[in-house]
């Protein structure tokens, strides 16, 4: 009989607001059945009224880990990814988001984790120690990442230039990236803006990506950048072209 091991949760030492506002948070039973009806409750509304549409979607992933990228147009970007994946991944996947915005008190920290099970990560002063435990999340299988290499909103509806984090979390690793893109989250819902406009929203996405050999080093880092960046701007060419 194979001997049983105890992990402790990576978690567990955590405070409750620590635990809410940090990479290392494991969800638990309460926050995976909200988690859940929130997705359905999301899909339905993009379906609705936003005509939510899924080319490629042979090209989601069956499991995890797994990392999702794609540009970064609107606060709705995150939701339409997570509303492109199966049921089950959607509870497994955790949108990366701004810490200075979504995760500034106690109120938006729990509904941001518990509600949408975010993971924070600060844009100004990125610790490695963040992408670490992300990195670490990664190779341990627990669960997708939905993760915007810009690392901002674009202000005008054009993409901007990836940065080097994503990098730093695949390189060398056997995580495959998903390249995707976003038309009509701008149109919804643009920078600036709080109330949604009923525009048509559709999801391209491509085929995964492999970082395997790519040596996890600021060169390789770079490499995954240029690659990913690459792939997202071909399938905004290809939304060009078939409009």
């Amino acid at each position: 009989m194979k001997e049983w091991n105890y992990k402790p949760a990576a978690d567990t030492e955590l405070q409750p607001l620590e635990r809410l506002q940090s990479t290392r948070r494991e969800a638990g039973l309460v926050s995976v059945g909200l988690h859940a009806v929130t997705t359905v409750g999301l899909r339905a509304y993009l379906g609705a009224f936003h005509r939510l549409r899924v080319i490629g979607g042979e090209n989601l992933p069956r499991k995890t880990p797994f990392v999702l990228i794609a540009n970064h147009e609107s606060m709705l970007d995150s939701l339409v990814l997570i509303s492109a994946l199966p049921l089950r991944l959607r509870i497994e996947t955790s949108p990366v988001a701004a810490g200075d915005v979504f995760f500034t008190n106690a109120v938006s920290s729990f509904l941001s984790a518990v509600f949408m099970n975010a993971l924070p990560i600060r844009r100004k002063g990125v610790t490695t120690h963040a992408l670490e435990d992300l990195r670490a999340r990664l190779g341990e299988g627990r669960g997708g990442l939905v993760l915007f290499p810009e690392g901002m909103r674009c202000r005008d509806g054009k993409m901007l230039p990836f940065k080097s984090g994503l990098g730093n979390l695949v390189a060398g690793t056997g995580v495959p990236v998903i390249p995707c893109h976003l038309d009509g989250p701008y149109r919804a819902l643009p920078f600036g803006k709080s109330v949604p406009r009923p525009a048509r929203i559709t999801v391209r996405i491509g085929a995964p990506l492999s970082f395997a050999e790519q040596p996890n080093t600021r060169e390789g880092w770079n490499e995954v950048v240029r690659a990913c960046e690459s792939a997202v701007r071909g399938l905004a060419a290809e939304a060009r072209r078939t409009e």
